[in-house]
């Protein structure tokens, strides 16, 4: 199973976020798998572009995965956003995951980029219908822009998509467009769960069987003076809106072998990429203290 993290929640003592060009290059150092990004235009915390945050990782990288946890492809126009992931996949050598969400929070944002939310879904799946003959170079008729067919190049291979989310319609969607499934705080059983409709899913459709993938809220330096994960709970049942006992069964925590211990349960279950999203403490040391964990999973392993 790979091990990643994200960049989304890093920040320096100052409160400022940390540079993504050395969170990148020390992800890299301590053998963690892919460096990943939330995407919004205005969050109620300050968040880069996701898509210039990964091509700078990219950039001053050799070998990590770079992915969008989630990227919110209906909040663009689908020729711009369709030229950024062609350009960041020639500039990262094919190193990009694109995970995919139909977002809606906060709704200021859609407003504000002049987009409506009320169809996202729908156009989110026409733009995964045409995104592969868009980055193929071939010539597209848009289906956000009637009339305006456009051929985009150089051309560069589709990436993986994963696709965000555990409602029915997500399931539908990466079953119909999916190479995997990328669901976010979600217990075993929903895994399970998950798993068993996108095998009848993708079966009913002809596909190939999807990958498994999750994203894990988490604090590994509580030990070290870092948040708790009492106070993590806490801060998704009240700040996040997760039912307490959810938030409890999900959310991670602990010294290094106690993580190693809730990976492997994730391994058990098919999970091929694991995506840390660290609260509290030190980045650095969630970063040093998540690549032990990986290594005394590949020692279990």
């Amino acid at each position: 199973m790979k091990v990643g993290v994200s960049h989304t929640t890093f920040t320096e003592d100052d409160g400022t976020i940390a540079d993504p060009v050395v969170v990148a290059r020390f992800v890299e150092y301590l053998g963690l798998d892919s460096f990943w990004v939330s995407d919004h235009l205005a969050w109620d915390t300050p968040i880069l572009d996701s898509v210039l945050t990964l091509t700078a990782a990219a950039a001053v990288t050799g070998r990590i995965e770079v992915g969008f946890a989630v990227l919110q492809l209906a909040l663009r126009r689908l020729a711009w956003i369709a030229k950024q992931v062609g350009t960041l996949q020639t500039i990262s050598h094919n190193r990009v995951n694109l995970g995919v969400g139909v977002g809606g929070h906060p709704h200021e944002e859609w407003a504000s980029a002049g987009m409506s939310m009320a169809d996202r879904g729908k156009r989110t799946d026409d733009a995964l219908r045409v995104l592969p003959a868009l980055l193929a170079g071939e010539t597209v008729e848009l289906p956000d822009v009637a009339g305006a067919p456009v051929t985009l190049t150089p051309a560069a291979p589709m990436p993986p998509v994963w696709v965000g989310g555990d409602s029915a319609a997500a399931l539908k969607r990466t079953a119909a467009f999916g190479d995997g499934w990328l669901p976010a705080a979600v217990t075993p059983d929903q895994i399970r769960a998950g798993q068993a409709t996108l095998r009848e899913l993708t079966e009913q459709a002809g596909r190939p069987a999807v990958r498994s993938g999750v994203s894990i809220f988490g604090t590994l330096d509580a030990h070290l003076g870092g948040m708790s994960r009492e106070a993590l709970v806490d801060l998704c049942a009240n700040g996040f809106g997760f039912p307490r006992e959810h938030a409890d069964a999900v959310v991670l925590g602990g010294k290094p072998a106690e993580v190693a211990e809730r990976l492997a349960e994730h391994a058990d279950l098919g999970v091929d990429h694991a995506i840390l999203v660290p609260f509290g403490g030190s980045w650095r040391r969630q970063c040093e203290l998540l690549a032990e964990a990986k290594s005394l999973l590949s020692e279990e392993s």
